[in-house]
């Protein structure tokens, strides 16, 4: 199911990061086990945030997804289930089919 990740990071344990200079390696790595359709960064209510667009083909990955983020960023973290275009379409011809 595809899913958008939010991870919001701890400002002082970022800061620490970047200081540390892990950040990044702590993000590419995130990438690439991810594996993220699109990914963006930005602010959301003065945090760092990312918006990281996954496929979570099973729950269990919630660990694996989560944890780095968890213990290097003492991040928040919240996921949604998201549809692109297409699924919307199926969506829509569903509820129509159905009425």
């Amino acid at each position: 199911m595809r899913m958008l990740m939010k991870v919001q990071m701890d400002t002082p344990a970022s800061n620490e990061a970047i200081r540390q200079g892990t950040l990044q390696k702590l993000m590419e790595d995130a990438l690439s086990r991810l594996r993220p359709e699109a990914a963006y960064f930005g602010s959301e209510n003065g945090c760092r945030t990312a918006y990281l667009f996954v496929d979570l083909e099973d729950p269990s990955q919630l660990p694996k997804f989560s944890e780095p983020f968890f213990m290097e960023l003492e991040a928040k973290i919240s996921y949604a289930p998201v549809m692109d275009a297409e699924d919307l379409r199926k969506g829509l011809r569903a509820l129509s089919a159905g009425a």
